[in-house]
């Protein structure tokens, strides 16, 4: 008999996570790795973990995630998406509940890019009177 999964992606900044939701006991493994091995910070898991909090799913489902690109804080973002939109592809009921916390929408927030005649992105160079 096929195990239902339920599937969601996330990004941030330049992460991208592909998150599984799985009938389970409510492990959380990303990239082959325990969630305690792979984030050096706890906070971060709790962050990721939020959808499954506010939601009261958080020892229903097991959660795989593949995730690639971008530091700590990104990656955490990503998942936190994927989770989210995971759960409303698994019951689209919740979404209301997850909205009330801001947690299905996608931060847009990115790296502004370097132009050209300035040191970065917005960073000029001196400025000499005479």
């Amino acid at each position: 008999m096929a195990v239902v999964t339920f599937k969601g992606l996330g990004r941030r900044k330049s992460s991208t996570a592909l998150v599984k939701l799985t009938p389970g006991s409510g492990k959380l493994v990303i990239n082959n790795r325990k969630a305690e091995d792979y984030f050096p910070n706890k906070i971060v898991i709790q962050d990721m973990r939020q959808p499954l909090e506010v939601t009261k799913t958080a020892s229903i489902y097991d959660i795989n995630v593949v995730v690639n690109g971008g530091g700590f804080t990104g990656q955490a973002g990503a998942i936190r998406l994927g989770i989210a939109r995971a759960l409303v592809n698994m019951n689209p009921e919740l979404k209301k509940q997850l909205k009330q916390h801001k947690l299905v929408t996608r931060d847009a927030r990115v790296k502004e890019r370097k132009k050209f005649g300035l040191y970065g992105a917005r960073r000029a160079p001196q400025f000499t009177k005479r």
